[in-house]
């Protein structure tokens, strides 16, 4: 018997553990990978979208503060990195055909590592940074309509203005343009990892609502939101939209979302949520039926319904493609869909007409948030679709088709799908297979 005291015995045991573990060769490693791959994106985006984001909207620095505890939402875009104080990214177009890169205030591997910055200083090198370099308009991160280009806070403005001093603290315009477009123009590589992150965001949302998760009169729709965050969790993922929205929709609407109601046979069930993977969140919707004892498909109202918002989501990836602004391609779509039939309407404010499927429509950007901050043809991004619609943009192609179902009494069902695209020449063209039709629970 070992008569150590247990505390002695249990220190032994964790010290032999260690030992064990350091002397097994270092496996592949996920987390540097994902870095690698960020880096790699950092790079092609300071090179080839930074120029042009710069010019286009006649910046000649652009400076974005961070402060311990209160980092921009660029903070992971532009190389992350150790903020123990003030820190300062500092982006000057001083001709050529790249841009000038330095870091004031913030260090660590993974920032210096990558290899993307000219120089890394220390803060308060800042004023002479500026001065020598003598910029006519320098962009700060405050923004009107865009959260995601408004991280500087009053006491940061206020604290910059006094460090630049006369007159380059009197120089500071709003970068909200510039900082749209940086996120929005595409690299190869970041189109490549937005794809695997809608990819991922489908599989999961396909087992969710299946008979893997679902057990008809037993199961809840928080647990089947919970599951999708047990499944984040494993995967070292985010969610776009927080908790997922799980939710019944019956003939007087949604019934209840993410919460203790049991699920049940006969339920129409939706999923709208999406997935965060390296920089990136999509935005995507899955629609199942809860099969009845006996049934083998969903009542044919249903499937006719869906069938119809799949004619409109063609027409949209037909229609949707590169204009001068996102307002002139959805106008565009507008008129395709009604000469094909149906009916435009506000969103949640169907015609009482059986005979015609009305449709909402929400085309927005997608990329960095689950709602991007890019051009957007949706009508809750009014500044933005005002914005030209390049080819590349990443956008979400979600509409609502509002259809007569005979088995529900005439009553119209919200249908709703979305599924990520990229615009091109051709049309909006998928970055994954798209939600083919009503997903069955049995």
């Amino acid at each position: 018997m070992d008569r150590r005291p247990p505390l002695v015995r249990i220190a032994l045991i964790t010290g032999s553990a260690l030992l064990a573990f350091g002397s097994t060769p270092v496996e592949a490693q996920e987390a540097r990978q994902r870095w690698e791959r960020m880096c790699t994106i950092r790079a092609e985006k300071f090179d080839h979208v930074l120029p042009q984001a710069m010019r286009d909207n006649d910046i000649d620095m652009w400076i974005t503060v961070m402060r311990e505890g209160s980092l921009d939402p660029l903070y992971e875009a532009l190389g992350r990195g150790y903020v123990g104080d003030w820190a300062y990214y500092v982006f000057t177009d001083r001709g050529g055909d790249r841009i000038e890169r330095a870091v004031l205030g913030a260090s660590g591997a993974m920032l210096q590592g990558c290899g993307v910055y000219d120089a890394l200083l220390p803060q308060d090198a800042l004023a002479d940074f500026v001065r020598q370099r003598d910029p006519e308009r320098i962009g700060v991160n405050m923004a009107e309509s865009i959260g995601n280009a408004d991280g500087l806070s009053h006491t940061a403005y206020v604290r910059l203005r006094e460090q630049l001093g006369a007159p380059w603290g009197e120089r500071l315009v709003s970068a909200e343009k510039l900082v749209s477009d940086f996120r929005s123009i595409r690299t190869t590589s970041e189109i490549a990892a937005f794809a695997e992150a809608g990819e991922i965001s489908r599989e999961l949302a396909e087992r969710a609502l299946s008979n893997e998760v679902i057990t008809p009169g037993a199961t809840t729709l928080e647990d089947v939101a919970w599951w999708l965050w047990d499944r984040l969790l494993e995967r070292g993922l985010d969610s776009s939209f927080d908790m997922p929205s799980i939710y019944v929709t019956g003939p007087d609407g949604v019934e209840a979302v993410s919460n203790d109601r049991v699920i049940q046979r006969g339920d129409l069930m939706m999923i709208d949520w999406g997935v965060g993977f390296l920089d990136f969140y999509t935005d995507m919707k899955r629609v199942a039926y809860v099969l009845q004892e006996g049934e083998t498909s969903a009542p044919k109202g249903l499937r006719d319904a869906y069938a119809r918002g799949i004619e409109a989501r063609t027409i949209m990836t037909r229609t949707i493609r590169p204009a001068p602004t996102a307002l002139e391609a959805l106008q565009r779509t507008e008129a395709a869909l009604k000469e094909a039939g149906f009916n435009i309407i506000a969103f949640n404010a169907p015609s009482a007409d059986p005979d015609v499927t009305d449709l909402a429509l929400g085309p927005h950007s997608v990329g960095n948030l689950g709602h991007g901050i890019g051009p957007s043809l949706a009508f809750f991004n009014p500044t933005r679709q005002g914005y030209e619609l390049r080819p590349g943009t990443l956008i979400s192609v979600e509409l609502f088709a509002y259809t007569s179902v005979p088995e529900w009494g005439g009553a119209k069902v919200r249908m709703p799908l979305e599924d990520d695209a990229l615009v091109t020449e051709r049309g909006a063209e998928w970055l994954y297979p798209p939600a083919p039709g009503i997903l069955l629970v049995r």
